[in-house]
C-alpha cells in the first residue's frame, strides 16, 4: 500500500493551487500576467486572436521553479 501521508500532501498541494487561482482572478478579474510583449493579438471584424505565448512561457518558468522547490524538499 502506499504512503498515505505522502499521497495526503501531494493532494493538498494540488487543491491549494486551484484556489489560489480562484481568488485571483475574483480580487482582479484578470490573472496577474496580462498581454506581455512577444505575445501576439490578431483584431480582425468579428474575429480576436490572442496567442499568449511569452505569458505562457513566464507561466511555465515560474511553475517549474515552484514545483522544483516544493517536490526537493
Amino acid at each position: 500500500m502506499a504512503n498515505l501521508p505522502t499521497i495526503g500532501r501531494c493532494l493538498v498541494i494540488l487543491g491549494v493551487f486551484p484556489v489560489v487561482a480562484g481568488a485571483t482572478l475574483i480580487l482582479h478579474g484578470r490573472p496577474g500576467v496580462y498581454r506581455l510583449p512577444g505575445d501576439i493579438l490578431i483584431e480582425r471584424r468579428g474575429l480576436v486572436i490572442w496567442l499568449p505565448l511569452v505569458s505562457s512561457l513566464v507561466i511555465s518558468l515560474i511553475l517549474t521553479l515552484v514545483l522544483n522547490l516544493l517536490i526537493r524538499r
